[in-house]
């Protein structure tokens, strides 16, 4: 099976994604000396949704689909040059003009183009025909059908300043004079992140994305997460809720579902407090009084839904322990519920051999 041959979308889906960080820089921002990004009124962290895309699209790659967007370093210099590396037997204009629809053989290769759509803003290359060809003869974006928003902590954060004092005292015995500023250690000492994610069933059908695609997100963005937060600055981030509410009536949705979260404050450690996952609690009733009201209505078709044993949850001020346990009070409220099994799902969703 090819990567677009399954159904196409019916059915547009909303998704609420939380992820905590302990003692790591989620985030950094480039422009601010790569410190974690934090509202300065507020005092909440933030996580872009294109550092939440790149972890998707690394995972993406590490599954081995094949995607476009590559990090730096991948020949993202020439981008006309990605574009042709997803076609293995293409060398030569000719071999370009003898495509039948170049439109859609670049999204079957593309699977993130499918789901988050490019610019595809090729660079000038005169003194090359193929390049130049490739310019000509692709359109000029894609607009993704699956969006996420930038994520907020629920919590006021606090930086950790103890790991950079350490940078500072090993420099100092090395009797090198500030020695270990040069060295990018900024980390939050805790936050827990809500994402909103949309997949516009609409949309869909300009990327080709398929049911399948969508499917692959529930198991997905748990992976990622696990996956592609293991270097030195990462490391310390963890998914601990996924639910993707799947609409029934069309063009409906909504909307903010993360909004409906809150720390619950009666059975978590004050914010200057909050160390770890063990120290907070999240409050769910607004999120599965929504839900129900939307499944009662009949506009929801399915809920699909992990948790983490280890996030402690609440719902109506009563305590059901843990976010893995929220489906069966999602069914208690009478909405449909698909549990997702992550590791035992997740390899359907791999590229045919």
């Amino acid at each position: 099976m090819s990567e677009t041959d399954a159904e196409s979308v019916t059915n547009r889906s909303e998704i609420v994604f939380v992820t905590d960080a302990q003692d790591c820089n989620p985030n950094g921002n480039p422009m601010g000396e790569n410190r974690p990004r934090i509202d300065q009124v507020t005092q909440q962290a933030a996580i872009t949704d294109v550092r939440l895309k790149r972890y998707l699209r690394d995972q993406l790659e590490s599954d081995e689909h094949p995607i476009f967007v590559k990090k730096t370093g991948d020949g993202a210099d020439v981008r006309a040059a990605l574009a042709i590396d997803l076609f293995e037997n293409v060398e030569s204009v000719d071999d370009l003009n003898g495509l039948n629809d170049i439109e859609s053989e670049f999204l079957e290769r593309a699977t993130d183009v499918r789901y988050f759509g490019a610019t595809l803003s090729f660079n000038k290359d005169p003194e090359d025909d193929l390049y130049q060809a490739v310019k000509e003869q692709f359109p000029s974006q894609f607009t993704g059908p699956v969006q996420f928003s930038p994520a907020r902590s629920l919590n006021a954060v606090e930086t950790n300043e103890e790991t950079s004092m350490l940078t500072s005292v090993i420099a100092t015995q090395d009797d090198k004079e500030q020695g270990g500023f040069g060295l990018d250690d900024h980390r939050i000492k805790y936050g827990i992140f809500p994402f909103h994610g949309l997949v516009d069933e609409h949309g869909a059908t300009d990327t080709a994305l398929s049911s399948a695609d969508v499917e692959r997100l529930d198991t997905l963005c748990w992976r990622a997460l696990k996956n592609q937060t293991i270097s030195r600055s990462k490391v310390g981030q963890e998914p601990r809720l996924y639910v993707r509410a799947e609409y029934a009536t069309d063009g409906y949705h909504v909307g903010d579902l993360h909004n409906d979260l809150k720390i619950d404050d009666e059975k978590s450690k004050p914010d200057g407090e909050l160390r770890s996952v063990r120290d907070v609690c999240l409050d769910v009733t607004n999120l599965v009084e929504t839900l129900a009201r939307v499944a009662a209505a009949g506009h929801l078709e399915t809920v699909h839904v992990a948790g983490s044993s280890r996030l402690s949850v609440t719902c109506d001020g009563t305590e059901i322990e843990t976010a893995d346990e929220i489906a069966l009070a999602l069914n208690e409220h009478g909405v449909p519920v698909h549990e997702i099994d992550v590791y035992d799902e997740f390899d359907r969703t791999l590229p045919a051999e």
